[in-house]
């Protein structure tokens, strides 16, 4: 215990972990694997979900009993369940950011609001016994549990700033693809083909710069298969994604088949449009470049070129 509380041991324990996760950094995108079969297989499995849910509301409506589903007996679904996190934790923007983040599964539900509860009262547990016994110190005891509680807010915290995180990734790939796969679809309506057949289409093309864009539009294209409505699926497009680029193509779409508009038009207006406004957050990100390396020159790169430009001098003079 002493020699874990001494600042040399836990320096260089830091020093390790730090390291390692350069390595595990620089490693990843060597050993990174393309992800687009595994998101097409799980769009495979919502669109068997969607399908089951549809004959289960189907045999609801016509007197028939018996559920598809089936009954997640785990031991996360369980304390969920027999605590109620679902209604105590989470409201609708909570499924709707697990959604956007691609977390669709009743799981993904269950062990976010599972690690909500339990890593508050894990990270508490630990601080407290680092504060009090592994490592005691002079700070007062007050002081020790403030922290150990604050350590424990930050974990209550924390499954909602990865699922954030992971929201911002998905939609970044999304909006730097979607100018494109706008393109391809309206090349694909030009020629003839129907809109399912045409996102079908542009899913395929546009799933190795973006797999999760093809996931969506998979997904929309299952929707549009299986649902009543076919507007509800282009809605469902945009919640899942929420950008405006494609909520706005959604409207146009469901405005072209509500009133029998001409789609290609739309398409190519809201793609130039998509275009321009990628072309001004990029113009916006190089004008904000400057300010951001001012800091940064002056504490990194002036000292260094100063030493360079004086050095030679300083060491001419400390020679004669």
């Amino acid at each position: 215990m002493e020699t874990l509380a001494q600042p040399q041991t836990l320096i260089s324990i830091l020093a390790a972990v730090a390291i390692f996760a350069t390595i595990i950094t620089l490693a990843m995108p060597l050993l990174a694997k393309d992800e687009l079969g595994s998101r097409m297989k799980s769009v495979a499995i919502e669109r068997d979900k969607i399908r089951a849910r549809e004959r289960a509301r189907l045999a609801e409506e016509q007197g028939k009993k018996g559920s598809l589903r089936q009954k997640d007996e785990s031991f996360v679904h369980s304390i969920v369940e027999r605590f109620n996190l679902k209604a105590a934790l989470a409201d609708e923007n909570t499924f709707m950011n697990l959604t956007m983040a691609g977390y669709r599964k009743q799981a993904h539900i269950n062990i976010f609001l599972f690690f909500k509860v339990a890593l508050p009262i894990a990270l508490l547990t630990l601080s407290l016994v680092y504060f009090f016994i592994i490592s005691p110190s002079d700070r007062s005891t007050m002081m020790s549990i403030l922290f150990a509680c604050a350590i424990g807010m930050a974990g209550f915290y924390l499954p909602s700033i990865i699922v954030k995180n992971a929201v911002g990734k998905r939609q970044l790939s999304i909006k730097r693809a979607w100018p494109d796969a706008l393109d391809f679809l309206l090349i694909c309506v030009e020629s003839g083909m129907s809109l399912e057949a045409s996102m079908k289409k542009v899913a395929v093309e546009v799933g190795l710069q973006s797999p999760e864009l093809a996931e969506e539009l998979t997904l929309t294209t299952a929707e549009l298969s299986y649902l009543t409505e076919r507007r509800q699926a282009h809605e469902n497009l945009a919640k899942r994604t929420g950008l405006d680029q494609v909520k706005a193509v959604s409207m146009a779409l469901i405005q072209a088949e509500r009133y029998g508009t001409p789609l290609s038009t739309a398409l190519r207006a809201l793609s130039q449009e998509s275009r321009d406004m990628r072309m001004a957050e990029a113009e916006k990100k190089a004008a904000a470049l400057p300010p951001k390396l001012t800091v940064p020159m002056i504490i990194f790169f002036l000292p260094v070129l100063f030493a360079v430009i004086i050095g030679p001098a300083v060491i001419q003079i400390q020679g004669t």
